[in-house]
């Protein structure tokens, strides 16, 4: 009988030799890098303000409006601003600087999910930051990763859903996860169908589980849609009339979309990448989910025609598409074409840039955090308070102080000055623009309307400017603000301003029209049980109903 040797235990491994330890290095050096390369580039942008409008209205105990007193939506994200409402209300903190702290944190969390996805779909491979590497290059994803919008909780909800796609766990809690989308921003929703195909293929429920699992997934945004149609009285965010987000410009979409892959070469990594995937397949339905979700939200955003700000609409579309290569085999097969990324990658975050970033032009599709770095005199604009280094944004909250009783303040853009018209409301109205800062600056009883129709009942409901500026096509006369809530065509000089008391009358014979005064009554009138009722039962005719921007052309019905 021969004896067996016994078994000689292997020593242990350095932890410096192991590849998972240097793995890991490099996924928290790049989100270390995404982190301080965005934080170097943080700013409030004026929309991301007029959300904090609504936060502090929440805050103030006035509920989820932009005026007291008036029912609008004038946010497109419900779970940002309430987000953003629930901080707020437990720190205390200054909401700007909230605002931009957890846009970056949820941001670099987007990161972290992506990355720690893609490590776990190629099992024990060593893998590189790559398409990581693509996100921490271009100038948006560092520009939006802050700015008070919600583009950093799209990136770290996108990471998230697609994170428990690729864990393979608790597919209920990843089917309640997945049905935020809608409440993240509406279009998110179809990257969560996509992702939710995905699940039931990956698991095969029976009937039974697979309806409850849907029956999980859409049980809140049904519930907020219900909230939505009875108590604002659309089927939609008052920013989706706003922007007329039903509607196609498919020419003017492509030319968007080209202002974000052009300027950077964006086809290099993204081919590059490509090659890489077709190079070490995995999973296919892992890896063609987010690209299937990818071109779903690029067809949408192309079709509704873009958006003024550049390449922010088109984030998390790049991001979904980037997610199966955020980190990738690193191999003799794939050196060259990783290093060539990488090449490219120093080129974008050095030197690439649009063409119109030094311009600071307040049409078209502009570089938003320039423009507005450059009009305020503030490298990193943050405060409400920072923006009154641009004149209009001054010259507005001068005005308010100024008026020491109920009025409705106009704006010349001829005379650059404001003017006073008698009022018998008991507040203020002010018709202005750009109205983010302006309406943080000023007291919350204050009604402030913009032209635009982002937080206007009445000017979201208008036509659209043919050929008008992405996401600011449309614009209300502030003679419909005067014969709303304005006594008489006169201003309080006595005088006739800026509009002609033809304009007024005729704008306030079209308020009388059955259609605007269904609008008002959905907005205005006290939030009853019934008006409830009538709210949602009527939201989908009355997110409808447009009139003409001329009131004398409305007047007639």
């Amino acid at each position: 009988m021969t004896a067996v040797a016994p078994a000689v235990a292997e020593p242990p491994v350095a932890w410096y030799r192991r590849p998972s330890t240097w793995v890991w290095a490099a996924l928290a050096a790049t989100l270390a890098l995404y982190a301080v390369l965005a934080w170097r580039r943080r700013w409030m942008s004026d929309d991301g303000l007029l959300v904090l409008r609504t936060v502090r209205q929440i805050l103030a105990g006035h509920g989820p409006v932009f005026n007291v007193g008036e029912r609008v939506e004038a946010s497109t994200s419900p779970l940002w601003t309430w987000l953003l409402a629930g901080a707020g209300g437990i720190t205390g903190a200054t909401l700007e600087w909230l605002a931009v702290v957890l846009g970056l944190v949820c941001a670099v969390g987007g990161l972290f999910f992506g990355l720690d996805s893609a490590r776990r779909l190629y099992g024990g491979a060593t893998v590189v930051p790559a398409g990581a590497l693509v996100v921490c290059a271009l100038p948006p994803f560092r520009d939006f990763a802050t700015s008070g919008l919600e583009t950093g909780l799209a990136l770290l909800w996108i990471g998230l859903s697609w994170w428990l796609l690729v864990r393979g766990k608790a597919p209920f809690a990843t089917a309640v996860v997945l049905g935020l989308g809608p409440l993240v921003r509406p279009d998110l929703a179809l990257f969560g169908i996509v992702a939710f195909a995905a699940l039931v293929w990956l698991r095969r429920p029976g009937v039974r589980r697979g309806a409850a699992w849907f029956g999980a997934g859409v049980a809140l945004p049904l519930a907020y849609q219900v909230f939505r149609m009875g108590f604002y009285g659309l089927l939609v965010p008052n920013t989706a009339l706003a922007k007329e987000a039903g509607d196609a410009n498919w020419a003017r979409g492509f030319a968007y979309l080209l202002d974000l892959v052009g300027p950077y070469y964006l086809w290099v990594p993204l081919l590059l990448l490509a090659v890489v995937v077709a190079l070490t397949r995995r999973s296919r339905i892992l890896t063609l989910a987010p690209v299937l979700a990818a071109v779903l939200l690029t067809v949408y955003v192309v079709r509704v025609g873009g958006d003024f700000m550049h390449a922010r609409m088109l984030l998390p579309a790049l991001f979904s598409l980037l997610l199966p290569v955020m980190a990738v085999p690193f191999t003799r097969r794939t050196v060259a074409l990783l290093a060539a990324v990488a090449v490219w990658s120093v080129a974008a975050a050095g030197w690439l840039r649009v063409p119109y970033a030094n311009e600071h032009l307040s049409t078209g599709v502009t570089d938003e955090r320039a423009y507005w770095s450059w009009d305020t005199g503030k490298a990193h604009p943050v405060l409400a308070s920072d923006f009154l280094g641009q004149p209009i944004a001054r010259a507005a909250v001068e005005a308010v102080d100024n008026t020491h009783k109920p009025a409705v303040l106009v704006y010349s853009y001829d005379e650059k000055r404001w003017y006073t018209f008698p009022t018998d409301r008991p507040y203020v109205t002010m018709a202005t623009d750009s109205m983010g800062a302006i309406s943080n600056l000023v007291s919350l009883d204050v009604r402030v309307h913009d032209g635009y129709g982002l937080a206007s009942d009445l000017a979201a409901h208008t036509v659209s400017i043919p050929g008008g500026r992405p996401g600011h096509s449309k614009w209300l006369i502030a003679a419909w603000e005067i014969a709303d809530a304005g006594q008489g065509d006169y201003a309080t000089d006595g005088l006739s301003h800026v509009f002609a008391p033809a304009d007024i009358d005729a704008a306030r014979q079209a308020l009388r029209c059955p259609g605007i005064q269904d609008v008002l009554a959905s907005t205005r009138t006290p939030l009853t049980f019934s008006r409830f009722v009538d709210n949602f039962t009527g939201a989908a005719g009355r997110t409808q109903i447009r009139f003409d921007r001329d009131p004398h052309a409305a007047a007639a019905c």
